[in-house]
């Protein structure tokens, strides 16, 4: 404390030979100094402006269209149904008749796939994907029409739905109950848990509903409605 009063009561003198010193040490910013940074730094021409590339859009066009006669929707792919109530009812025929989900993985072997898609095409049933294969939507389109070939059959990425309907393997069925409306839950979205059914295991799709049939009498009108269709 002693010393800070001694160094307020008698303040340092700045001399002619401090300031003189301090100039020389400063350096010395000429008209050619700034001219040169002006040349460096430049804006850019009107010209130029408008000779610069202007950046495009990615061309989704370019990607591997299907084979079949419904085309993949790549966007709907890239955003699976975002939990929205609305999209979940339009996806799934709820509310508007009974609803039929298989969950499976591109990882799964070829020949099952095969099989779950061609009766989930004939039961106009939704395939249902977690998420990108190899992470990649190009990767995913690429497969998923390898898979479809000429049927016609709904593909969705929605990994909130494995959630929703608590699937952990594949591939699992879940039967959807007619009628039914959307409930919020902590996926966005649910169906009542009273209002579907769920069973897993390496079977066929009208396997899993007969189970579901012979399990549950209670959906016995709604599993009938799907393997009439598949068995038509």
């Amino acid at each position: 404390m002693a010393s800070a009063q001694a160094l307020a009561q008698n303040p340092p003198v700045i001399t002619d030979a401090d300031i003189e010193r301090v100039r020389r040490e400063m350096p010395t910013v000429t008209d050619q100094d700034i001219d040169a940074a002006r040349r460096k730094y430049r804006m850019p021409s009107d010209a130029e402006l408008q000779a610069a590339p202007v950046p495009t859009r990615p061309n989704v066009e370019a990607l591997p269209q299907p084979l079949s006669r419904t085309p993949i929707d790549l966007e709907a792919l890239a955003r699976g149904y975002a939990s929205q109530s609305e999209a979940m009812t339009q996806a799934q025929g709820l509310a508007m008749g009974p609803g039929l989900l298989v969950f499976v993985s591109l990882s799964m072997p070829r020949p099952t796939l095969q099989r779950l898609v061609d009766q989930a095409a004939r039961a106009k049933a939704s395939i249902v994907l977690r998420g990108f294969a190899n992470g990649s939507l190009r990767d995913t389109v690429a497969q998923v029409q390898g898979l479809i070939g000429s049927r016609q059959v709904a593909v969705q990425i929605d990994p909130q739905a494995f959630d929703r309907y608590a699937v952990t393997r594949v591939p699992t069925f879940v039967l959807v109950r007619d009628g039914t409306r959307p409930v919020a839950c902590a996926s966005g979205s649910c169906a009542p848990a009273d209002s579907f059914l769920r069973t897993s295991g390496d079977v066929s799709l009208d396997y899993a509903l007969e189970h579901m049939r012979r399990s549950a009498p209670g959906f016995g009108p709604p599993a009938d409605t799907f393997l009439k269709r598949i068995k038509g």
